[in-house]
């Protein structure tokens, strides 16, 4: 019988009322004792002195490619970034080849996903091939286990499709997850309007493309009585509509990224493609209305549109690279350097993004830290001190632009259904298998 005990780590999980340091003992897997001090010379040891121990994170917005685009991600290599980062459950958006339209695709992506070292959640599409055009069938989508569905990347521009899409969805308590882009307004632009679009010379998408969907969506949402969740959101003025909607008893939640919360648009500045991403960087005025709604709890969940690319997808003029950035291992240390380490939230409350509403929003079953669970945790230092290096990321995504700056917090240990899947307490970070 295999044993593990984890020595002196600070416990924090918001769902069983746990925040204090305590030994944890392993057999097989499963957490069979918590208490202030065991002891055991049978068990391996792991000291956890001055870490803290999470639940595994949760992150309800990564787009891993398979099918069709393995180049860029597969979903091995996404949850293997994923574990990395401290991530147990990674919800994997459908802007796939095919789409996640029907349930022979979900069913594809499950299957794949048993093999990863964490699990794996698919998001279905609002419509047919995420065209817009024609409704999914949404029924059979949650029969094969989808709990949301999304076209995210394309906006569902239709409102008569989308007013159809939330009452079909809320029969089949599917949450429906909006990318809300006006492509009218944003047209062919690159990056925010503002000042830094007109000296940098590059064509501007306006705050209003992104807000106007948001309200548009609201106000669908408000009629149907569907439930919405607004996906990567980046705007003063859309957090102000998601403010007012909740007042309204609106079932609206939203989420924002560690991109949109640590940078600006400033950050074009040096044309950087890894700085191009779909919402845009956005003003200094929006990224401190994020982190006010960040600590107000008016954002419900830090999610981090992990969006891998191959090289040449990131090569030559800014206007011509696709956008996204790789960001399942960089999000819960910017999370601890921009938010925590700066006094906005502390770790009740990053957990509160990353776990518990997620698990809330979505209908998920989690077991947590307490005895008689497998494990499903892990050891994060708070106050490591690292430098973000491309070439040692678990996924093919290089694209990044923290790549050479210094955060605060590292996770050393991922244990994923009872198994220790990640490793990075000697030389070299391990993934070991599930």
């Amino acid at each position: 019988m295999m044993k593990t005990l984890i020595k002196n780590g600070h416990i924090i999980d918001t769902l069983e009322n746990i925040d204090g340091k305590y030994d944890i003992l392993l057999k097989n897997g499963k957490i069979v004792q918590i208490e202030k001090e065991i002891e055991s010379k049978e068990a391996e040891i792991i000291d956890a002195k001055n870490k803290m121990i999470f639940p595994g994170l949760i992150d309800m917005h990564t787009h891993l490619r398979e099918p069709g685009y393995e180049e860029k991600e597969t979903i091995k290599t996404g949850a293997e970034a994923a574990a990395a980062g401290g991530f147990t459950t990674i919800a994997c958006m459908p802007n796939t080849n095919p789409a996640i339209d029907n349930p022979a695709t979900v069913e594809y992506v499950k299957s794949e996903g048993e093999k990863a070292v964490v699990d794996i959640l698919p998001i279905g599409s609002i419509t047919k091939k995420r065209e817009g055009k024609e409704l999914a069938e949404l029924g059979f989508l949650a029969e094969a286990g989808v709990k949301a569905v999304s076209d995210d990347g394309n906006p569902v521009m239709n409102s008569e499709i989308m007013r159809r899409a939330m009452e079909y969805g809320d029969n089949f308590n599917l949450k429906i997850i909006s990318h809300c882009e006006d492509l009218n307004l944003a047209s062919e632009g690159v990056m925010n309007e503002g000042y830094y679009s007109t000296i940098l010379g590059l064509k501007p998408i306006p705050a209003a493309a992104e807000e106007t969907m948001i309200a548009r969506d609201i106000m669908i949402a408000e009629f149907t009585g569907a439930s919405l969740h607004i996906a990567h959101l980046s705007t003063k003025r859309g957090l102000e509509l998601v403010t007012d909607a909740k007042k309204r008893g609106v079932n609206v939640s939203a989420e924002v990224t560690p991109h949109h919360f640590s940078l600006t648009d400033e950050a074009v500045k040096g044309y950087d493609p890894n700085t191009k991403v779909n919402p845009p960087l956005r003003s200094q005025n929006d990224v401190d209305a994020l982190k006010e709604g960040i600590a107000e709890g008016t954002i419900d969940i830090i999610a981090t549109d992990h969006a891998p690319h191959t090289y040449e997808d990131k090569l030559g003029e800014f206007n011509y690279a696709a956008n996204g950035i790789s960001g399942l291992e960089t999000a819960l240390a910017l999370v601890n350097t921009n938010l925590v380490k700066e006094n906005i939230i502390d770790y009740k409350d990053l957990l509160k993004l990353m776990y518990e509403k997620p698990i809330e929003l979505f209908d998920l079953k989690k077991d947590g830290i307490k005895e008689g669970v497998l494990a499903d945790l892990i050891i994060f230092d708070p106050d490591k001190e690292w430098e973000v290096k491309t070439d040692e990321f678990k996924s093919k995504g290089k694209n990044t632009p923290f790549a050479g700056q210094k955060l605060i917090g590292k996770n050393e240990i991922t244990f994923s259904s009872g198994k220790l899947v990640y490793d990075n307490r000697g030389d070299k970070a391990e993934i070991l298998c599930r």
